[in-house]
């Protein structure tokens, strides 16, 4: 067998490389009933009412085929226009022009899963810990937490580190993002200082530790599928928030229902959906993908496809500068004179210009650009352009920080395909 079952790409993947594994999972062999568990798991959406019937053929249905009431389940339900990456686990990401809201509806914030969704998703019985090396170690409900700390509500960024990874040459392993694995929503909870506060860190203390309620692929009880952390000094910033509620309301199943963090800047593998605990270690926490080449590049420059000792990785943290053009779509026909707008993001920093080009980067035309609506809000643009003639044009895009830090052209090789923050180019017909 080439790989393991929890490797397994996608539903139709595994049913047809694991048939036994998928059977065992997807079934009660010995009753031939359907098994809520996997399904809820899978994230195969609406659950729908054959689940936990018997299936009186069962004996005769066909190793290696997915079953058809759930072979076309539209696993983004409640989700609009997103693109399916993965269903197993479920990635997806939003193509840039649905991402023209100043603030990104949940309907169209992506998906980026490393295991299962928890079977139960109840606010109601869901509890949060904080341990570790803490003087005061506590348990809280979810209206414990809104009760004991300030509720706050911030527009908060997320952007996964491996956005872009598609356009790496030579490719990069990973989900194939290419620029739709970010959002900005408005995230409400607590915030994340204001509860360590209370816990009361020990002195030793220099990292979280994030843990969740999701499950491995494979199934197994107390394997994790992820439990990453960042530096206690992040962690007491005032825009790291314990979230409950998404744009006001009910968050989206796939983005962390009950409780997750929001740990704007940093990669989003630091945002810990489904959270159910975080520990305080004095070390670097060394769960799983913390440590080999998980969100880490090579502190050094490296030719594309070169080989890098593990020693030579170092943790990802800020994520670099970037902008976004929302509109025109790519590909579309244009009048001469348009509006072109999208958003900028830099990690920890602000955004201190965007400019465009429509004549492949030979002159720039400086954009308006706003002011965040708070710390950790990517920032909106536009500018007013008036192409000279009709025919192709490419419109380019690109943000320099307040560090003076400006997008590339091109950036360098790394073998995870991370960080790619090269700028964005939309294709345009002019009338």
């Amino acid at each position: 067998m080439s790989k393991k079952a929890s490797e397994a790409k996608s539903l139709y993947e595994f049913f047809e490389e694991f048939p036994d594994e998928s059977r065992r999972q997807f079934f009660d062999v010995e009753k031939g009933i359907s098994k809520r568990g996997f399904f809820r798991g899978a994230g195969l959406a609406a659950t729908s009412g054959l689940l936990g019937l018997a299936i009186p053929y069962f004996s005769n249905f066909p190793r290696g085929i997915v079953p058809a009431a759930f072979a076309a389940e539209d696993v983004l339900i409640g989700k609009e226009g997103l693109i399916l990456l993965n269903d197993r686990p479920i990635n997806a990401e939003t193509p840039a022009h649905l991402l023209d809201d100043a603030v990104t509806p949940t309907t169209r914030h992506f998906i980026r899963n490393n295991g299962l969704p928890p079977a139960s998703m109840d606010a109601s019985d869901w509890t949060f810990s904080i341990d570790g090396f803490v003087e005061n170690p506590f348990t809280m409900s979810i209206e414990e937490l809104r009760s004991n700390f300030e509720v706050v509500s911030m527009v908060l960024a997320i952007e996964c580190g491996g956005n872009g990874r598609a356009f790496f040459d030579p490719p990069a392993t990973g989900n194939q993002w290419t620029v739709g694995a970010v959002a900005c929503s408005e995230w409400t909870g607590v915030r994340l200082a204001d509860v360590l506060k209370l816990a009361g860190p020990k002195p030793s203390v220099v990292y979280t530790a994030h843990y969740g309620r999701d499950m491995h692929l494979s199934g197994k009880q107390g394997k994790l599928p992820i439990s990453r952390g960042i530096p206690v000094s992040k962690a007491m910033t005032d825009n790291v928030l314990i979230a409950f509620a998404m744009n006001g309301s009910r968050m989206h199943e796939q983005n962390g229902l009950p409780l997750r963090l929001v740990v704007p800047g940093w990669p989003g593998s630091c945002s810990h959906k489904w959270l159910s605990r975080i520990q305080l270690r004095d070390q670097v926490h060394d769960g799983p993908k913390m440590t080999g080449t998980s969100y880490r590049v090579p502190r050094y420059p490296i030719a594309p496809g070169e080989k890098v000792p593990r020693e030579d990785f170092e943790i990802i943290e800020r994520m670099p500068v970037k902008s976004l053009i929302t509109f025109p779509e790519s590909n579309s026909a244009v009048e001469r004179v348009v509006e072109v707008r999208g958003h900028a993001w830099s990690g920890d920093r602000t955004v201190n210009a965007v400019d465009v080009s429509i004549d492949f980067g030979a002159s720039w035309l400086p954009a308006e650009l706003d002011e965040p609506v708070n710390a950790g809000a990517w920032q909106n643009w536009r500018r007013t352009v008036d192409f000279p003639q009709s025919g192709y044009f490419e419109v380019w895009a690109r943000a320099t920080d307040s560090a003076s830090e400006m997008q590339p052209f091109a950036i360098n090789w790394n073998p995870k395909g991370y960080l790619n923050n090269t700028m964005h180019r939309v294709a345009l017909r002019v009338a």
